[in-house]
């Protein structure tokens, strides 16, 4: 039995996902192609990782072997399987649109001995497609899946520009997508401007991830909105703070000051201790 020294990640067309399989072929290297069996069958897919040291692996599930470097009889079936899946993407448009399914289709792909073609598609809801199974089995003449991605999920394979003038963190780095609430654009005190704040996908742009752990400690040097502090006598209501220009904002009823961190925490040693307004303050205060 072969000792495999390595395990290494691979993607396959149509996935999102990096999968990983162990490895002897100690010089492989990223974008490289290999054969590999999966669940589906016998695949090519494209190396994604360097080449890691098996001993690090801490997964649970057995890896299993990187077959081979494709040969030229895998190529020839791999470049026929990309012909032939437009091909059967073509033909599902068509059925699809015949049955008034609400399916958007992506893309499809073979295995490489052509058994088996996966179609993916996104659609706000769960559609049944039984009846569109029925219809392609004839004209395909192999196993059918359809798969439906999540609106994420189609941004990562499609890609694009972000607003910030780069290629999407999903098409480059995330592997994954966590949960993002409005509360984190709320914790980052930016306008809730919910166009402005979505992403090619439609979804909340997962950059409000990225920084909002950075918020959140830095907020902890900056007062509560609402507090009070007396400037000169006058007493000033904490209105708003920038975190990036570390600024507050104060105001009275006559008066808007923009001040700095420090300057505020200078006022607020010098005078009584800060405290929040609260409806109780403007009754006594009547």
């Amino acid at each position: 039995m072969e000792n495999n020294e390595y395990y290494v990640g691979i993607k396959f067309q149509g996935s999102i996902k990096a999968y990983y399989f162990s490895t002897t072929i100690n010089d492989l290297k990223i974008d490289d192609l290999v054969v590999v069996e999966t669940v589906a069958g016998f695949e090519i897919g494209s190396v994604c990782t360097e080449l890691i040291p098996l001993e690090r692996y801490t997964g649970t599930l057995a890896l299993k072997p990187v077959i081979r470097r494709p040969n030229s009889s895998d190529m020839a079936a791999y470049e026929l399987g990309i012909k032939e899946a437009k091909q059967a993407l073509e033909i599902t448009r068509v059925e699809v649109e015949k049955l008034h399914l609400p399916m958007n289709l992506l893309d499809a792909y073979y295995t490489l001995d052509g058994s088996k073609v996966t179609i993916t598609y996104t659609s706000e809801n769960r559609v049944d497609f039984r009846e569109l199974l029925r219809i392609l089995a004839p004209q395909l003449k192999c196993r059918i899946e359809l798969h439906q991605i999540a609106a994420r999920d189609k941004a990562k394979m499609i890609g694009g520009i972000g607003i910030c003038g780069l290629t999407l963190c999903c098409s480059t780095f995330l592997n994954q997508f966590d949960g993002i609430s409005i509360s984190r654009a709320k914790n980052q005190m930016l306008t809730l401007n919910i166009p402005k704040l979505s992403g090619h996908c439609g979804k909340l742009i997962c950059c409000l991830l990225f920084e909002d752990d950075m918020y959140t400690e830095a907020k902890k040097d900056f007062p509560a909105i609402g507090y009070t502090i007396k400037v000169d006598g006058v007493e000033y209501k904490v209105d708003g703070l920038n975190i990036l220009t570390r600024t507050v904002k104060i105001v009275s009823q006559d008066d808007v000051k923009f001040i700095s961190l420090e300057e505020y925490k200078a006022l607020e040693r010098k005078g009584p201790k800060p405290h929040r307004r609260n409806k109780d303050d403007d009754k006594k205060g009547a």
